[in-house]
């Protein structure tokens, strides 16, 4: 038996998920599963890096103890964040985080220079104030010493893979969301870079996911007892996910379900257009160079939230319990409001969002949670829009797969309020994706469509139908 790690590695959370072929089925196994967030290092919040590796070691060593070696490896993670290394590859400064506020009014200095059509014309990259562009931009400003120190760019799944490895490669998938890759050559845009004054030095050899990085350092295999393949998966966890759509039709819209909720659909080519640039949608580089034609939304980050200033008293579950306790609450928050990104405190911040927008404002926890969720469906309801628009065609089908499908009361929230059947899973998007990018790499699995049969056969899918006379 051939055994194959993936780790995918959230905001919030980690996991090691071993797969492996049998009967012509995927089967996964978690192994292990480790904490994840961002801390304040002085004025910046930040990833422990260091902390994530170590994490990453340890799951690794798991996999010897319950004797299942794998063959290969695959790390996934978030997307936009980055490390500076110097000329002995240390880093420059911290690796900080995407919601820190360094970027604040940095996107509108960068229009200063390449006006926004012109930029979205080039990358077809949606625009965030936490890009990775607006990011350099600002440490251009205030630490203009690690851009003139560094001999090197790696994203953080790039990085981690160096301290596998010793190799240094900017995957594909990951370097699109930059907004610094031309996404018809698919190579890092030189114009855009001296526009900038962004040295293009650091910037590695753009690798497709699929490609082996080869085996790990001498050292680490010392340490583990054993060797593997490192090989690159979609190494942007949203990459990774939409691999595992079981709707590969074209009357179908993706969601992947997390922290994020990334909404669109899977193309050939890029659409960069006015009017997808108005709607903000992106063009995130995918797996065989196809293009995740998308839009973010705030997605679970806000129940998260909620929980936390709950002091993590309920479960997941149980606020879904309690929303459902309190459907007949209906104010409506939009999600994808700045001020949800990082407040000091989210239910205080939902609370005085329906004040002043004249709603009823929630003071029970059920009421705060069916809010956020009904304000999720809304907001999922407004991107389908978009994209009908945009395409000027009815999508039938709309397939939410990641951790957030197992809510079942937002699954049918969005059946209900866009009157589209919603088919739900796999479960473990992120995880299988990555595992199908090692499979194929080598050999066990022909290709992409294959891979997708295999996935259909090996998980459970569940469907929702709208409920008629739901708005």
């Amino acid at each position: 038996m051939s055994y194959y790690l993936a780790i995918d590695i959230g905001a919030s959370s980690g996991r090691h998920i071993l797969g492996s072929i049998e009967d012509g089925k995927i089967k996964l196994e978690e192994i292990y599963r480790f904490e994840n967030g961002i801390s304040k290092i002085g004025d910046e919040y930040c990833w422990d890096i260091q902390g994530l590796f170590n994490e990453i070691k340890k799951g690794i060593k798991k996999c010897k103890d319950i004797g299942k070696v794998p063959k290969t490896i695959g790390i996934d993670t978030w997307a936009v964040d980055f490390v500076l290394l110097d000329e002995n590859d240390e880093m420059l400064g911290n690796a900080v985080a995407y919601r820190d506020d360094r970027t604040e009014g940095y996107m509108e200095k960068a229009f200063q220079v390449i006006p926004q059509d012109m930029l979205y014309l080039y990358t077809g990259i949606q625009f965030q104030r936490f890009n990775t562009l607006y990011q350099l931009l600002a440490i251009k400003d205030k630490n203009p010493e690690y851009l003139k120190k560094a001999k090197t760019f790696l994203m953080i799944p790039d990085y981690l893979n160096f301290l596998l490895t010793g190799k240094k490669a900017n995957e594909y998938t990951n370097a699109t969301s930059t907004q610094l890759v031309n996404s018809f050559d698919r190579t890092w845009d030189k114009n855009i870079l001296k526009e900038y004054g962004i040295n293009e030095e650091m910037f590695q050899e753009i690798k497709m996911p699929k490609t082996s990085l080869g085996k790990l350092r001498k050292e680490l295999v010392n340490e583990f007892g054993f060797d593997m393949e490192v090989i690159l998966p979609a190494t942007h966890d949203t990459g990774s996910a939409f691999i595992s759509s079981v709707c590969n039709d074209s009357d179908s819209i993706y969601v992947s379900s997390g922290t994020w909720s990334l909404i669109g659909v899977e193309n050939r080519f890029p659409i960069c257009v006015p009017q997808a640039m108005d709607y903000n949608f992106t063009n995130e580089g995918g797996i065989d160079y196809r293009f995740r034609f998308l839009k973010n939304i705030m997605g679970l980050w806000v129940i998260q939230e909620v929980r936390r200033n709950l002091n993590n008293e309920f479960s997941f579950a149980n606020l879904v319990v309690l929303a459902e306790e309190h459907n007949y609450f209906k104010s409506i928050i939009n999600v994808d409001d700045d001020r949800f990104l990082k407040p000091d405190n989210m239910i205080e911040e939902i609370q005085n969002y329906c004040k002043e927008t004249n709603q009823d404002i929630p003071t029970k926890v059920g009421e705060i949670a069916v809010c956020v969720f009904n304000s999720l469906g809304h907001s999922y309801k407004g991107a389908v829009a978009n994209l009908e628009d945009i395409f000027e065609k009815e999508f039938k089908k709309i397939n939410i797969f990641g951790g957030g499908c197992q809510n079942n009361l937002l699954n049918q929230v969005v059946a209900d309020v866009t009157g589209k059947e919603v088919l739900v899973g796999p479960v473990e998007a992120t995880a299988i994706g990555n595992l199908v990018a090692q499979l194929i790499s080598v050999g066990e699995l022909k290709d992409l469509g294959q891979a997708r049969q295999v996935i259909k056969e090996s998980f459970d899918i569940n469907i929702f139908k709208p409920n008629k006379g739901e708005v």
